[in-house]
């Protein structure tokens, strides 16, 4: 039995994807362990027996080589089995099922929030033909992009709670409980992570339309007499799409390092500030289970976007095929 181009084109990026998340486990892992100041020693402090030290370090485990100890976590993760938290005792996978939404939500607001703003944005600016817009576009799209999280963040903060501006500046309420509160909550960190991804998307749209829009198949398509609005939504931005994919794959692994800023920035409980309160216990298990299914996250959605763009354009894998 043989396979399609498409099928061949999926199962690569699918072997793909298998293969770097296990070289990610195996960095995450060895990241962790290398970190200066072991379990035992932020646990029972500079002053504890080496005696004690080594009795805890046997009870966790990590008295062993980390060859084994990393073989052992991955035929536990295999099954399904994150571990346990080294520093409450809670089963990794309970951390995961109950910070995850908060993540997800503040991940999904700040995505929304870029292609509902950058991509209109984009667009217009690619089809601007004065200089002012497209200088504006660029210099607007520069600022933005040279803004980092957590000084955006904190003007944010302050402002906010300075002047009483409507928003709250902390605390998170769930969804389920009241969505309006919510929302409310998600707002400014929300906001605070999109601003660079709308300016990337802006930035990165705008060529990519300008270039489009100047294509002599467009001049064709106006000449004619097809509308404008059809000529933009069938042939501009079908042919304009895949930069903005590509970006928009990059931008959701951006977010995932500026959740660790903006949810303790505004004291969001979700897998970011775990993660960080993990590497800062010295625990283990808790740092690789959620950093490892981050990262799956992460190659899923970018190959989502590989598989969007052998949608939007078959060429990309008949090219793959041949």
């Amino acid at each position: 039995m043989t396979l399609t181009g498409g099928a061949r084109y999926f199962a690569g990026r699918l072997a793909t994807g298998a293969a770097t998340l296990l070289a990610i486990s195996v960095l995450v892992f060895s990241a962790v362990h290398l970190v200066p100041g072991g379990y035992a020693e932020v646990v029972l402090g500079p002053t504890s027996s080496p005696e004690v030290r080594a009795a805890l370090r046997a009870e966790f485990g990590l008295d062993r080589p980390l060859p084994v100890q990393y073989l052992e976590w991955l035929r536990h993760v295999a099954t399904g089995d994150l571990g346990v938290s080294m520093g409450t005792g809670e089963p990794v996978s309970d951390q995961l099922i109950r910070r995850l939404p908060v993540t997800a939500e503040l991940a999904g607001l700040a995505l929304s929030l870029t292609v509902l703003v950058g991509v209109p944005l984009a667009v217009l600016a690619g089809l601007s033909r004065g200089r002012f817009g497209r200088g504006l576009s660029r210099l607007a799209g520069s600022t933005a992009m040279s803004i980092p999280d957590f000084v955006l963040g904190s003007l944010l903060v302050f402002l906010f709670s300075r002047f009483a501006l409507g928003l709250p500046v902390g605390g998170h309420v769930p969804l389920a409980e009241d969505p309006v509160a919510n929302l409310r909550a998600m707002a400014l960190p929300a906001l605070t992570l999109s601003v660079f991804g709308i300016a990337l998307v802006v930035r990165t749209g705008r060529d990519a339309v300008a270039a489009v829009f100047n294509a002599p198949h467009i001049t064709t398509a106006l000449a004619r007499g097809e509308r404008m609005a059809h000529v933009i939504r069938h042939h501009v931005l079908r042919n304009a799409a895949i930069p903005v994919i590509t970006v928009l794959a990059t931008y959701v692994g951006y977010l995932m390092g500026g959740a660790v800023i903006v949810e303790n920035l505004f004291s969001l409980p979700g897998l970011a500030q775990a993660v960080l309160n993990g590497i800062r216990g010295r625990d283990y298990a808790t740092v690789q289970g959620l950093v490892l299914v981050a990262s799956a996250a992460f190659i899923m959605i970018n190959m989502l976007a590989d598989i969007t763009y052998a949608v939007v354009d078959p060429r990309v894998r008949e090219g793959h095929r041949r």
